[in-house]
Protein backbone atom coordinates (compact mmCIF):
# COMPACT_ATOMS: atom_id res chain seq x y z
CA UNK A 1 0.00 0.00 0.00
CA UNK A 2 1.26 3.23 -1.31
CA UNK A 3 2.35 5.95 1.90
CA UNK A 4 2.62 9.95 1.49
CA UNK A 5 5.92 10.32 -0.40
CA UNK A 6 5.97 7.31 -1.99
CA UNK A 7 6.90 7.66 -5.93
CA UNK A 8 6.27 3.89 -6.75
CA UNK A 9 2.80 4.37 -8.20
CA UNK A 10 3.21 7.43 -10.00
CA UNK A 11 6.22 5.85 -11.50
CA UNK A 12 4.52 2.85 -12.75
CA UNK A 13 1.38 4.50 -13.36
CA UNK A 14 2.11 7.63 -15.09
CA UNK A 15 4.37 7.95 -18.10
CA UNK A 16 6.94 9.90 -18.47
CA UNK A 17 6.94 11.83 -14.84
CA UNK A 18 9.71 13.59 -13.97
CA UNK A 19 11.29 12.57 -10.78
CA UNK A 20 11.29 8.98 -11.23
CA UNK A 21 14.66 9.40 -13.24
CA UNK A 22 16.09 10.24 -9.45
CA UNK A 23 14.38 6.62 -8.60
CA UNK A 24 15.84 4.62 -11.94
CA UNK A 25 19.36 5.93 -10.33
CA UNK A 26 18.60 5.42 -6.66
CA UNK A 27 18.01 1.41 -7.05
CA UNK A 28 19.87 0.75 -9.98
CA UNK A 29 23.26 -0.01 -8.23
CA UNK A 30 21.76 -1.75 -5.43
CA UNK A 31 18.96 -3.40 -6.13
CA UNK A 32 18.70 -3.92 -9.73
CA UNK A 33 15.93 -7.06 -9.66
CA UNK A 34 13.93 -4.13 -9.27
CA UNK A 35 13.59 -2.93 -12.37
CA UNK A 36 11.83 -5.54 -14.80
CA UNK A 37 10.02 -4.80 -17.57
CA UNK A 38 10.33 -1.37 -19.65
CA UNK A 39 12.64 -0.84 -17.06
CA UNK A 40 14.95 -4.13 -17.10
CA UNK A 41 17.26 -2.42 -19.86
CA UNK A 42 18.61 0.78 -19.14
CA UNK A 43 19.96 2.00 -22.23
CA UNK A 44 16.40 1.39 -24.03
CA UNK A 45 14.23 2.28 -20.69
CA UNK A 46 11.35 4.70 -20.72
CA UNK A 47 11.08 7.35 -18.68
CA UNK A 48 9.42 5.86 -14.96
CA UNK A 49 10.65 2.71 -12.82
CA UNK A 50 8.96 -0.25 -14.53
CA UNK A 51 6.22 2.02 -16.31
CA UNK A 52 3.28 -0.33 -17.75
CA UNK A 53 3.44 2.22 -20.69
CA UNK A 54 6.13 4.87 -22.30
CA UNK A 55 8.24 5.89 -24.87
CA UNK A 56 11.37 4.12 -25.23
CA UNK A 57 15.02 5.61 -25.39
CA UNK A 58 15.56 7.47 -29.30
CA UNK A 59 16.53 4.93 -31.37
CA UNK A 60 15.18 2.31 -29.42
CA UNK A 61 13.09 0.03 -31.95
CA UNK A 62 12.35 3.53 -34.24
CA UNK A 63 11.41 5.53 -31.23
CA UNK A 64 11.44 9.64 -31.76
CA UNK A 65 11.74 9.61 -27.86
CA UNK A 66 8.83 12.06 -26.64
CA UNK A 67 8.54 13.75 -29.53
CA UNK A 68 5.27 15.70 -28.40
CA UNK A 69 6.75 17.07 -25.50
CA UNK A 70 10.18 17.81 -27.10
CA UNK A 71 8.18 20.39 -29.99
CA UNK A 72 6.14 21.52 -26.85
CA UNK A 73 8.72 22.19 -25.06
CA UNK A 74 10.84 23.87 -28.00
CA UNK A 75 7.44 26.07 -29.35
CA UNK A 76 7.25 27.09 -25.85
CA UNK A 77 10.55 28.65 -25.11
CA UNK A 78 9.52 30.91 -28.38
CA UNK A 79 6.38 31.73 -26.69
CA UNK A 80 7.84 32.65 -23.29
CA UNK A 81 11.12 34.93 -24.83
CA UNK A 82 8.31 36.90 -26.51
CA UNK A 83 6.21 36.76 -23.10
CA UNK A 84 9.50 38.36 -21.84
CA UNK A 85 10.53 40.97 -24.00
CA UNK A 86 6.59 42.34 -24.31
CA UNK A 87 6.55 42.57 -20.11
CA UNK A 88 9.50 44.62 -20.32
CA UNK A 89 7.72 47.18 -22.55
CA UNK A 90 5.27 47.70 -20.07
CA UNK A 91 6.30 50.49 -18.16
CA UNK A 92 3.74 51.29 -15.93
CA UNK A 93 2.73 47.52 -14.97
CA UNK A 94 3.01 46.50 -11.43
CA UNK A 95 5.49 43.59 -10.01
CA UNK A 96 7.39 44.03 -14.19
CA UNK A 97 10.57 43.19 -12.64
CA UNK A 98 9.90 40.15 -10.72
CA UNK A 99 6.80 38.80 -13.20
CA UNK A 100 9.67 38.69 -15.79
CA UNK A 101 11.99 36.85 -13.62
CA UNK A 102 9.43 34.31 -12.96
CA UNK A 103 9.03 33.70 -16.62
CA UNK A 104 13.05 33.20 -16.88
CA UNK A 105 13.38 30.97 -14.48
CA UNK A 106 10.18 29.06 -16.34
CA UNK A 107 11.67 29.60 -19.34
CA UNK A 108 15.20 27.70 -17.81
CA UNK A 109 12.73 24.63 -17.20
CA UNK A 110 11.78 23.64 -20.54
CA UNK A 111 14.82 22.77 -21.97
CA UNK A 112 15.71 20.69 -18.92
CA UNK A 113 12.00 19.32 -19.36
CA UNK A 114 12.51 18.66 -23.08
CA UNK A 115 15.58 16.63 -21.58
CA UNK A 116 14.47 14.93 -18.70
CA UNK A 117 11.01 13.57 -20.10
CA UNK A 118 12.16 13.31 -24.08
CA UNK A 119 13.41 9.76 -23.76
CA UNK A 120 17.08 11.35 -24.65
CA UNK A 121 19.26 10.42 -21.98
CA UNK A 122 19.94 7.11 -20.44
CA UNK A 123 18.07 5.82 -17.78
CA UNK A 124 20.62 5.72 -14.72
CA UNK A 125 22.95 8.22 -16.11
CA UNK A 126 25.17 10.72 -14.48
CA UNK A 127 23.97 13.22 -16.80
CA UNK A 128 20.17 12.66 -16.67
CA UNK A 129 20.32 12.91 -12.79
CA UNK A 130 22.25 15.94 -12.46
CA UNK A 131 19.45 17.66 -14.82
CA UNK A 132 16.84 15.96 -13.15
CA UNK A 133 17.59 17.18 -9.91
CA UNK A 134 18.55 20.71 -11.62
CA UNK A 135 14.99 20.30 -13.00
CA UNK A 136 13.44 20.03 -9.38
CA UNK A 137 15.27 23.09 -8.23
CA UNK A 138 14.16 25.39 -10.84
CA UNK A 139 10.30 23.87 -10.85
CA UNK A 140 11.04 24.57 -5.89
CA UNK A 141 11.53 28.08 -7.20
CA UNK A 142 9.29 28.90 -10.02
CA UNK A 143 6.90 28.23 -7.50
CA UNK A 144 7.92 30.29 -5.04
CA UNK A 145 8.67 33.66 -7.33
CA UNK A 146 4.70 32.81 -8.42
CA UNK A 147 3.66 33.25 -4.77
CA UNK A 148 6.34 36.05 -4.68
CA UNK A 149 4.48 38.07 -7.44
CA UNK A 150 1.45 37.53 -5.64
CA UNK A 151 3.04 39.00 -2.08
CA UNK A 152 4.95 41.74 -4.33
CA UNK A 153 1.14 42.44 -5.93
CA UNK A 154 -0.22 43.67 -2.74
CA UNK A 155 2.19 46.53 -2.08
CA UNK A 156 3.91 45.25 0.91
CA UNK A 157 6.76 46.15 -0.64
CA UNK A 158 7.79 48.54 -3.48
CA UNK A 159 8.44 46.40 -6.60
CA UNK A 160 11.26 46.51 -9.23
CA UNK A 161 13.15 47.43 -5.82
CA UNK A 162 16.09 46.08 -3.63
CA UNK A 163 13.37 45.91 -0.96
CA UNK A 164 11.60 43.59 -3.26
CA UNK A 165 14.44 41.60 -5.23
CA UNK A 166 16.63 40.62 -2.67
CA UNK A 167 14.60 39.10 -0.39
CA UNK A 168 12.71 37.40 -2.60
CA UNK A 169 15.33 36.36 -4.54
CA UNK A 170 17.23 34.96 -1.39
CA UNK A 171 14.15 32.33 -0.30
CA UNK A 172 14.68 31.56 -4.07
CA UNK A 173 18.06 30.47 -3.71
CA UNK A 174 16.92 28.80 -0.59
CA UNK A 175 14.14 26.70 -2.50
CA UNK A 176 16.83 25.80 -5.29
CA UNK A 177 19.58 24.86 -3.27
CA UNK A 178 17.79 22.15 -0.75
CA UNK A 179 15.35 20.80 -3.63
CA UNK A 180 18.77 20.05 -5.76
CA UNK A 181 20.32 18.87 -2.85
CA UNK A 182 17.47 16.68 -1.98
CA UNK A 183 17.50 15.70 -5.78
CA UNK A 184 20.96 14.70 -5.68
CA UNK A 185 20.68 12.89 -2.44
CA UNK A 186 17.64 10.94 -3.59
CA UNK A 187 19.18 9.04 -6.69
CA UNK A 188 22.60 9.01 -5.63
CA UNK A 189 22.24 8.26 -1.16
CA UNK A 190 25.43 10.73 -1.05
CA UNK A 191 24.72 10.95 2.89
CA UNK A 192 21.48 8.06 3.21
CA UNK A 193 19.38 11.12 5.00
CA UNK A 194 17.16 11.40 2.11
CA UNK A 195 17.54 7.61 0.73
CA UNK A 196 17.27 4.90 -0.22
CA UNK A 197 13.92 3.64 -0.36
CA UNK A 198 12.58 1.62 2.62
CA UNK A 199 11.53 -1.00 1.15
CA UNK A 200 13.78 -0.12 -2.16
CA UNK A 201 10.33 -0.91 -4.07
CA UNK A 202 8.19 2.18 -2.29
CA UNK A 203 10.93 4.84 -4.14
CA UNK A 204 9.73 6.74 -1.07
CA UNK A 205 10.89 10.40 -0.19
CA UNK A 206 9.00 12.75 1.53
CA UNK A 207 10.84 15.91 0.99
CA UNK A 208 11.22 15.47 -2.25
CA UNK A 209 7.21 14.60 -2.72
CA UNK A 210 6.65 17.88 -0.90
CA UNK A 211 8.63 19.88 -2.65
CA UNK A 212 7.87 18.81 -6.03
CA UNK A 213 4.19 17.81 -5.67
CA UNK A 214 2.58 19.93 -2.56
CA UNK A 215 4.53 23.14 -2.85
CA UNK A 216 3.65 23.90 -6.29
CA UNK A 217 0.12 23.08 -5.34
CA UNK A 218 -0.20 24.93 -2.04
CA UNK A 219 1.76 28.28 -3.67
CA UNK A 220 -0.60 28.23 -6.53
CA UNK A 221 -3.77 28.31 -4.20
CA UNK A 222 -2.01 30.58 -2.18
CA UNK A 223 -1.56 32.87 -5.44
CA UNK A 224 -4.94 32.56 -6.49
CA UNK A 225 -6.40 33.55 -3.66
CA UNK A 226 -4.19 36.62 -2.86
CA UNK A 227 -4.79 37.94 -5.98
CA UNK A 228 -8.31 37.64 -6.25
CA UNK A 229 -8.44 39.56 -2.83
CA UNK A 230 -6.32 42.27 -4.44
CA UNK A 231 -8.26 42.61 -7.60
CA UNK A 232 -12.13 42.14 -6.00
CA UNK A 233 -11.09 43.62 -2.26
CA UNK A 234 -8.70 46.10 -3.36
CA UNK A 235 -9.29 47.40 -6.57
CA UNK A 236 -12.68 46.23 -7.27
CA UNK A 237 -12.81 45.29 -10.40
CA UNK A 238 -14.53 41.73 -11.66
CA UNK A 239 -13.72 41.23 -15.52
CA UNK A 240 -9.76 39.99 -14.28
CA UNK A 241 -11.56 37.72 -11.89
CA UNK A 242 -12.20 35.80 -14.78
CA UNK A 243 -8.99 35.66 -15.98
CA UNK A 244 -7.89 34.14 -12.87
CA UNK A 245 -10.89 31.68 -12.78
CA UNK A 246 -9.96 30.52 -16.06
CA UNK A 247 -6.41 29.85 -15.71
CA UNK A 248 -6.98 28.22 -12.49
CA UNK A 249 -9.41 25.28 -13.75
CA UNK A 250 -6.71 25.61 -17.05
CA UNK A 251 -4.05 24.57 -14.51
CA UNK A 252 -6.18 21.61 -12.48
CA UNK A 253 -7.46 20.21 -16.05
CA UNK A 254 -4.27 20.35 -16.91
CA UNK A 255 -3.13 18.28 -13.92
CA UNK A 256 -5.51 15.97 -13.99
CA UNK A 257 -5.11 15.57 -17.70
CA UNK A 258 -1.55 14.46 -17.37
CA UNK A 259 -1.75 12.33 -13.86
CA UNK A 260 -5.37 10.22 -15.56
CA UNK A 261 -5.49 10.68 -19.15
CA UNK A 262 -1.26 10.38 -20.20
CA UNK A 263 -1.83 6.55 -19.30
CA UNK A 264 -4.85 6.15 -21.72
CA UNK A 265 -3.04 8.11 -24.20
CA UNK A 266 0.01 5.82 -24.21
CA UNK A 267 -2.07 2.83 -24.10
CA UNK A 268 -4.06 3.51 -26.94
CA UNK A 269 -1.24 5.04 -29.25
CA UNK A 270 0.74 1.59 -28.53
CA UNK A 271 -2.70 -0.22 -29.42
CA UNK A 272 -2.67 1.54 -32.91
CA UNK A 273 1.02 0.22 -33.48
CA UNK A 274 2.28 4.12 -33.43
CA UNK A 275 6.26 4.22 -33.64
CA UNK A 276 8.04 4.48 -30.59
CA UNK A 277 5.57 3.23 -27.39
CA UNK A 278 5.63 0.35 -25.36
CA UNK A 279 3.69 -1.08 -22.65
CA UNK A 280 3.75 -4.38 -20.72
CA UNK A 281 1.13 -6.92 -22.19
Amino acid sequence: MSQFGDFGSLCSQVPSYTWCNLFYRQVLPEHPKILTGLSANATSAPVGVNPVCGIPRVNTDGSLGNIADIIACGLSIFVVAAIIIHAGRRQAAVGRTEIRILFFIYLATLPLQLLTTGSLLEQGSTALVALTALHAGLVATLFWWLLGNAIVATQVVEDGTLSSIIPLSIIGVFFFVATTYISFDVALTLTHTFGPSNPPEALASIPLFVLTSIWPGVAAVIYLGLMLYIVIGVLNEIRPVWYYVISAILFVLSQLAYFLLSKVICQVSDASHAPGFSRLA
